[in-house]
């Protein structure tokens, strides 16, 4: 078990990675596909501009925090039309990713006022809500002098991220969860399917499970994926630390943890915060992510997010799962499996652990778990910002359906889908033509869609993690997920080592304080 002395030098060694998330990948270079290639489509005008003397916030200024961009994103690209519609002005103050949750806390507990607002994590809110930081939109929504969007269009799951103990913070704009992508072309092909089902006694498909999804990457691991006459891989991750891997494990461990008979308790045990990571569900499932590390290339283990996502886009993996944006970066100019890449919702497994049962729950079909991991990242407005009305103008227009359903088609912009009409028939009202004109395979964006829409309709849903603290929480686990994966602890001596740091964390910020933050973000009486 690692001393808390370690923990706290591979903390420091983060380097403020608390703020660090993929979902914006063109804002850093580290989250640049070297892939693929940015396409050009924009999204229409909505407001027009306002008449001389009757701009409603001239001379207001509204100054955003937001990670910097290497292409035009959503907000820079939208600052003439919010400008000539209000007279107000806009000013984008970019700093690197690593330092965007560091520089607003410190405006916000300074009470400065430098920023109005700032692109925030879905996970930011239990702090930001806790030390009351924030203005809540509430009083703005309905008021029609403000462009209008319809948080009711969001999707169940993503859409409870936006407000906090009933109040709403958070203006959609981006919805993350991971889902699991395939080839299509390979998972189809005909040797494949015959050689598959001679040596594992099933038909070659779509993983429903975990145990399939291994069955599929150890068939493909070493074959030639790509047609260049090199061995390819089963699969692809990022294991690197400070990498993220610990999202895509939270994803994964989900449903060997969470089922119909423990539908929350993930975290801790809410009556007491005792952590409840090291049970046996998490173990069982770190040791089957280890087990998967074999079917991919050893250099994962230093891996960024970026550098997993160019692995299959080269077509030389045949399974990820991992945020919407691959799916959309697959279809850009460069990708070499457009046409080729399938999705479906993360695959689930045949038994959970109950938490509060102490026992494995045997399931007759695959039990599966919805997730909304990830940043979901959005603007949150300052509660210290001197233009608050003008702010919330600005990123309601972001959220306009016009603006909107443009987003989600780029998979460069970071802004994955989560809204009725991002969603094609019958599931939602998306006309399909968006999406082919924005230069879509059909097949791939209906399997794309469809996996989306039933991940976050799925009932079973992810804890997601919002209490002070909550990316201390996941960095602590990020480090000794690393070590199980190189091989320097076992799955169970890892999750043991992340319990005794939980505790750590939980004492240094507040037993009584953490309880009652932990219970309100479950819905439990307090």
């Amino acid at each position: 078990m690692a001393p808390s002395g370690s923990l706290a030098a591979a903390l420091a060694a983060l380097a403020f990675a608390a703020s660090a998330q993929h979902s914006q990948p063109a804002q850093d270079e580290e989250y640049k596909s070297s892939i693929v290639t940015a396409g050009d489509i924009a999204p229409p005008r909505v407001v027009p501009p306002c008449p001389p003397g009757k701009c409603r916030f001239a001379g207001q200024t509204v100054t955003v925090l937001m990670a910097k961009e290497d292409q035009a994103g959503a907000l820079r690209e939208i600052k003439a039309e919010f400008e000539a519609a209000t007279g107000a002005k806009l000013n984008l103050d970019e700093v690197p990713l690593q330092a965007l949750f560091a520089s607003f806390m410190s405006d916000l507990t300074n009470r400065l006022g430098k920023y109005d607002a700032a692109y925030a994590g879905a996970w930011w809110l239990g702090e930001l809500v806790a030390g009351d930081y924030l203005v809540s939109y509430d009083r703005y929504y309905n008021d029609p002098r403000f462009p209008k969007w319809d948080i009711n269009r969001v999707l169940p799951a993503p859409r409870r991220l936006l407000s906090y103990a009933g109040r709403k913070y958070m203006v959609a704009n981006d919805h993350d969860g991971q889902v699991m992508y395939y080839r299509r072309d390979l998972l189809e092909d005909p040797q494949h399917r015959a050689a598959f089902a001679a040596r594992y006694g099933y038909p070659l498909g779509v993983p429903a499970t975990w145990k399939q999804f291994r069955d599929v990457a150890e068939h493909f691991n070493g074959k030639d994926l790509n047609g260049d006459g090199a061995p390819d891989h089963g699969l692809t991750m990022h294991l690197k630390v400070g990498g993220q891997g610990m999202f895509h494990f939270m994803s994964f461990s989900a449903p060997f943890v969470i089922g119909p008979h423990n539908p929350n308790l993930y975290w801790f045990d809410p009556r007491t915060m005792k952590p409840l990571i090291e049970s046996p569900g998490h173990v069982r499932a770190l040791e089957a992510l280890v087990d998967l590390v074999q079917f991919g290339p050893k250099d994962m283990l230093r891996w960024d997010l970026h550098q997993s996502w160019d692995l299959f886009l080269s077509g030389r993996a045949a399974l990820a799962f991992t945020w919407g944006d691959l799916g959309g970066l697959a279809q850009d100019r460069g990708s070499k499996v457009r046409g080729r890449t399938g999705a479906a919702p993360m695959p689930g497994t045949t038994a959970y652990y109950s938490v509060p049962e102490q026992r494995w729950v045997n399931t007759a079909a695959p039990n599966s778990v919805g997730n909304t991991t990830g940043g979901s990242w959005a603007a949150v407005i300052s509660k210290y910002s001197k233009a608050p009305e003008a702010t919330y103008y600005l990123f309601a227009l972001m959220a306009t359906r016009e603006k909107s359903e443009v987003y989600a088609v780029r998979g460069w912009d970071g802004i994955d889908p989560g809204r009725t009409f991002h969603f094609l028939p019958p599931e939602g009202t998306a006309n399909i033509d968006v999406y082919l004109k924005a230069g879509w395979n059909e097949t791939d964006v209906r399997d794309y869609l469809r996996a989306y829409f039933h991940n976050f309709n799925n009932p079973l849903q992810f804890p997601y993690l919002r209490i002070p603290g909550a990316y201390s929480y996941w960095q602590a686990l990020d480090v000794h997920l690393a070590e199980a994966v190189a091989g320097q602890l076992s799955p169970q001596a890892a999750l043991q080592a992340a319990a005794v740091d939980f505790e750590e964390i939980t004492i240094r910020l507040g037993r009584d304080n953490q309880r009652r933050a932990y219970q309100g973000s479950l819905g439990l009486p307090r």
